[in-house]
């Protein structure tokens, strides 16, 4: 039976966001840490179990924007160190499940602890040289949204754990929120530590046990991301860590029968196979496994004739280059009637004359590197697709440098056509394509923003025109599952804005909110009869 007791988690509120101005003891003391850790080379081992175990199989981990400096050596996983891992997860299942609810929630809560606190300098380091952030994305992110993600959950638990049914008179009925029965495999991206960090832990902190396969460009800040959950108490076998080949880990562990579900961020053609595979595979497994996936987009701002173009263009510079446009939310699009354009253009060439790139050592760099060289070349490729093309000009920006980090850029391209290769294909870098429209033809241009991209995951509109908002918002209904009135289409916060969006951007289960703890739980109902019947017959027999 479940238990009466419900105790109250600690008051949440959202993280408070350290300012970092020049010279002040926070910029100091984390630029001593990431001089400490840049010293360093350290090696990183699959966590199986609560044990490190070394492969001798490794990639270097690098700082993308200083490729020839090696942090560290990931050791990846095979066949048998994923399969390890899995029978981990489940081996340590029912010892987890019957904890009460309240000694696993207590688990991350210390963990959001200390990340607040002693871990905070090592965690936004860790981040800020491995997936070159800059102090203040490294700082909402690898920090405040990790923290919140913790905190809230354990909050949305409770809440889920009161509900409970109505009783007649004489029976008492309850729900018993069990985790799922076998392990989930949480599959997680290099562009947001939080996320990374989230997928495993919201379906652990419900009692389900969890492979996490990281991104292999995300290991240095995952592996102080385990560091912290083992000094929060977590016990062995409940997350296990493998970095591993997609390919290699997607074969050994989703036909297995044990596979109770999938918590994946990534991209779609991914995701997609990861469905295909596990509906091929739907007859071998114990229970349907629950797929929650958060996938690409290609994100707009539609700005209306009334809207204001400064504010436009400052959520243009702001939503389409912070982390270089690696953002699965980044403004890649946008529609601009064509009386404001000039003035638009005006400020967007002034913002982007403004930033400054480099390494992310120096607090002062708006824009560091992208990622990894494969993502460098792919983003090159469609910068030079659209220098070369008749219907688009690259208007600012579009160099692209990789001899000491991987730099590209902030790029914005001019194109008269609304189905433009770059109008339409997610990217996934610093690139921002403009169609300009006719106010003659705003109802038609907006059927274009909704049909434009196979995606729907965020978007924005720009208007002063009351009418105009809601009327946009109408027309723009499925087009983003999180929608933006006057404000840039990123920077979702834990509890205030649940993020995921549909079409192909996704599962749409919410992120940061109650939504999606509801996919790793499995209720059962029970009803108590007090005082049981002792005769068949009902009154109508007579």
């Amino acid at each position: 039976m479940i238990s009466a007791n419900i105790p109250q988690t600690p008051a949440v509120v959202n993280e408070p966001v350290r300012n970092y101005l020049p010279g002040s003891q926070e910029v100091l003391s984390l630029q001593a840490k990431m001089d400490q850790m840049a010293s360093e080379v350290i090696e990183i081992p699959c966590v199986i179990n609560g044990q490190e175990v070394s492969t001798g199989r490794i990639e270097a981990v690098v700082m993308p924007h200083d490729h020839q400096h090696v942090l560290a050596h990931s050791h990846l996983a095979g066949e048998k160190e994923l399969h390890a891992a899995a029978d981990a997860a489940i081996a340590a299942q029912a010892a987890w499940e019957a904890l009460p609810w309240q000694s696993r929630a207590a688990v991350f809560l210390k963990a959001a602890d200390l990340l607040e606190g002693p871990y905070r300098n090592e965690i936004n380091a860790a981040t800020m040289h491995g997936q070159s952030k800059n102090v203040f994305q490294a700082e909402i992110d690898a920090a405040c949204e990790f923290i919140d993600f913790l905190r809230f959950n354990a909050k949305f638990y409770e809440e889920i754990m009161s509900g409970q049914p109505v009783s007649s008179p004489g029976v008492w009925n309850q729900l018993d929120w069990r985790p799922l029965e076998g392990f989930i495999l949480a599959i997680t991206p290099f562009n947001f530590t939080a996320i990374a960090g989230n997928l495993p832990a919201t379906p652990a902190m419900l009692g389900n046990t969890v492979v996490w396969k990281p991104s292999g460009t995300q290991m240095y800040s995952a592996h102080v991301i385990m560091k912290v959950f083992k000094e929060a108490g977590l016990p062995d076998g409940v997350i296990n860590m493998v970095a591993a080949d997609g390919p290699d880990a997607g074969a050994a562990l989703l036909p297995r029968p044990e596979l109770a579900g999938v918590h994946f961020t990534g991209s779609t053609p991914t995701f997609q196979h990861i469905y295909a595979e596990v509906g091929g595979n739907i007859s071998r497994y114990n229970s349907y496994p629950r797929l929650v996936g958060e996938t690409g987009g290609k994100d707009f701002v539609f700005a209306h004739e009334s809207a204001d173009p400064i504010a436009v263009a400052t959520a243009l510079s702001r939503g389409a280059f912070e982390y270089q446009g690696q953002k699965c939310s980044a403004a890649s699009r946008a529609y601009i009637p064509s009386g404001m354009w000039s003035e638009v253009k005006e400020r967007l060439a002034t913002d982007l004359a403004s930033f400054k790139m480099g390494s992310t050592r120096d607090f002062g760099n708006f824009i560091n590197a992208v990622i990894d060289e494969r993502s460098f070349d792919k983003i090159k490729s469609y910068i030079d697709f659209a220098q070369n093309a008749d219907d688009a000009e690259v208007i600012l920006g579009g160099t692209c440098d990789k001899s000491t980090g991987y730099f590209v850029e902030p790029t914005v391209i001019l194109t008269s056509n609304p189905k433009f290769k770059t109008m339409e294909e997610e990217i996934f870098g610093p690139v921002l394509t403009i169609y300009v429209y006719d106010e003659a033809d705003f109802e038609a241009t907006l059927d274009l923003c909704d049909q434009g991209s196979a995606y729907a995951l965020t978007g924005a509109i720009f208007a002063q025109n009351r009418y105009m908002i809601n009327h946009m918002a109408d027309r723009l209904r499925h087009a983003a599952g999180n929608f933006y009135v006057n404000d840039k289409p990123t920077g979702a916060v834990v509890g205030q804005q649940p993020f995921g969006g549909g079409r192909a951007s996704g599962t749409n289960d919410k992120a940061g909110s109650a939504l999606n703890l509801y996919r790793w739980l499995s209720p059962r109902t029970i009803k108590e009869t007090f005082v049981p019947p002792t005769d068949y017959r009902y009154p109508f027999l007579g």
